[in-house]
């Protein structure tokens, strides 16, 4: 058959993926249409997407809704006449699913779908299974990038008793890495159901730290679309020490090209690197591109919803950076981070503390010790991060945010 329409398009979208599945696997469906997407009105920006490899077109062909009427086929006739007499128009009709193929040979960009909040709108929280709420949605995002210090944050954050992270993914850990992968494709059921449901919706706080987001070049406006209400919060440190860490990082994991090229030789890759090296050139190098992928997320959020962090800081008086953070979450419930921390100075980092003096603190491979940076990779990169640095101070300056320590010291530097 190839081709079903639900009745009032119900589980079309918001997608219910149990129709889905239940159409590919008895009736082998490869096209179905609907005039939910992304909202019914107003009608010229309905737009088609493909899930779970369903084609979603905006082309219906509903005999239903005029064979009974005795106007529908002199409509339709007539209709087809005018267009055919008075213009240079050309019509052309096909089977569903070739319909479905030209469509989306005619507009490629649609083939993603973009999920929307489906409390957002009545119509689609309606049709939206009963058993399904938003309440299962995260209020903040931790958007990394990495090497900053993320994972110290998240642990500083589920130790607030009004604060809880999503469950963890098998593949990712404790980060979903829905908004910037393939993961996005599976949709929002599989996104909400890494989340408990709140047992009090309006003090309790869902989040996600996932640090890839935020460099991504789709993680912005696809968390902004399910999301629009969401904060934001980013940690940054002097991006010539994230890069270097990130090279650590991959030696600490064998990654074949950080073990066979030094460090400089990493950093100062061309464009006619091997694959590998240069992979790995710009996973050291992009995420320090800070004031272009804020730019990024304040495109889609405005600027009360976002939150910097100066990672040097967090590092050095974390109680007075989450004090910060619970007053940029409106967290109800205050939580003394000065007396939960405890310096542990064998592992160099501030650790929970818990009853009897013992302390709990990020794994062995968190605070891994590494010889220093050398003197040539930190003047090159202090040139080559010179001018994404003096945006990065003209956005604090815009943002009315005073400019981290690391940040006047790399500007001195260059200005010299």
């Amino acid at each position: 058959m190839g081709y079903a329409v639900a009745p009032h398009h119900s589980g079309v979208y918001p997608v219910h993926v149990q129709l889905y599945e239940a159409w590919k696997k008895v009736w082998s469906i490869k096209v179905t249409s609907t005039e939910e997407y992304p909202h019914l009105k107003p009608a010229r920006y309905r737009h088609g997407f493909i899930h779970g490899g369903i084609m979603i077109s905006i082309f219906m062909t509903h005999l239903s809704n005029y064979g009974n009427d005795r106007l529908g086929l002199y409509t339709f006739v007539n209709l087809a006449n005018f267009v055919h007499c008075w213009t240079n128009l050309k019509l052309q009709t096909m089977p569903p699913v070739q319909l479905a193929h030209k469509y989306f040979e005619l507009f490629p960009e649609q083939k993603d779908p973009l999920w929307q909040n489906p409390c957002d709108d009545k119509r689609h929280k309606d049709i939206w299974s009963k058993e399904k709420t938003c309440d299962r949605l995260p209020k903040f995002l931790v958007i990394g990038p990495q090497k900053t210090g993320t994972t110290a944050l998240y642990l500083f954050l589920i130790m607030h008793p009004a604060i809880t992270s999503n469950f963890p993914n098998p593949k990712t850990f404790e980060e979903v890495q829905f908004f910037n992968g393939n993961a996005y494709h599976k949709g929002i059921d599989w996104y909400m159901n890494f989340f408990p449901i709140p047992s009090n919706v309006t003090t309790d706080f869902l989040f996600e730290k996932s640090a890839n987001y935020f460099h991504s070049e789709d993680a912005p406006k696809r968390a902004a679309a399910l999301l629009p209400k969401v904060k934001i919060i980013t940690i940054l440190i002097n991006p010539s020490d994230r890069a270097y860490s990130w090279y650590q990082h991959q030696r600490a994991h064998e990654d074949p090209a950080a073990l066979r090229y030094s460090f400089y030789e990493v950093i100062t890759a061309g464009r006619r690197a091997v694959p590998e090296l240069r992979a790995l050139h710009n996973r050291c190098l992009v995420p320090g591109w800070y004031a272009a992928h804020i730019e990024r997320w304040l495109t889609y959020y405005p600027t009360r919803q976002l939150h910097i962090i100066d990672g040097h800081k967090l590092r050095t008086d974390p109680a007075a950076v989450m004090d910060g953070v619970q007053k940029f979450l409106g967290v109800s419930q205050y939580y003394n981070y000065s007396q939960a921390l405890t310096f542990d100075p064998q592992k160099g980092f501030w650790c929970q503390l818990l009853e009897g003096g013992k302390t709990k603190c990020l794994g062995k491979s968190k605070g891994r010790r590494y010889p220093a940076m050398d003197l040539e990779s930190r003047t090159f990169l202090s040139r080559y991060y010179k001018d994404h640095n003096i945006e990065l101070s003209k956005l604090f300056y815009r943002l009315g945010l005073p400019l981290p320590s690391w940040l006047r010291e790399e500007l001195q530097k260059v200005m010299r």
